[in-house]
């Protein structure tokens, strides 16, 4: 895909050279190779043009037990974001969010043949958190689990090297 075809808020699947490109094991890779799931949240980081993508799940009570720790330690939880997509609870697990290219991209998720955005209420909370663990990481708090410092790099790199 490029980068004009590729729409925040929606909802992705991506390619397996990714993951080959990216050598890190605590990337939520593609189950049994050629097959899309899990799906992945995207989002644009305005400050360096990369897209971010974030795991989904419809797990929902496999998490319940990290969120609520987090919510009795924190008094919230920024690392995992509930909500419904197409109706269907859902998880937006930020702690395996990644940087990406738009060709790495395999294609957009469809339900029904129809791209289905997340909802923008729930948009805006995933967004805030994207934004506050980041700037968390970058101050050196570990809550991410895979190496997105080496990963943001290696993908600005591969767009340097593109234009």
């Amino acid at each position: 895909m490029n980068e004009n075809e590729v729409k925040p808020g929606y909802v992705y699947h991506i390619k397996d050279i990714y993951f080959n490109i990216a050598k890190d094991d605590r990337l939520m890779r593609n189950y049994e190779n050629g097959s899309y799931r899990p799906a992945y949240f995207c989002i644009k980081d305005e400050k360096t043009s990369l897209l971010w993508v974030i795991p989904m799940s419809s797990r929902v009570e496999k998490y319940e037990m990290y969120i609520q720790k987090d919510i009795n330690r924190y008094g919230e939880c920024l690392k995992i974001v509930t909500g419904k997509y197409a109706g269907i609870n859902a998880v937006f697990l930020l702690q395996n969010m990644f940087p990406i290219l738009p060709k790495y991209i395999d294609h957009i998720h469809l339900i029904k043949n129809n791209p289905v955005p997340v909802d923008t209420r729930l948009q805006t909370i995933i967004a805030r958190n994207f934004r506050e663990l980041l700037r968390l990481h970058r101050k050196g708090v570990k809550i991410v689990f895979p190496d997105i410092t080496r990963l943001e790099k290696l993908m600005l790199d591969k767009l340097s090297t593109e234009k």
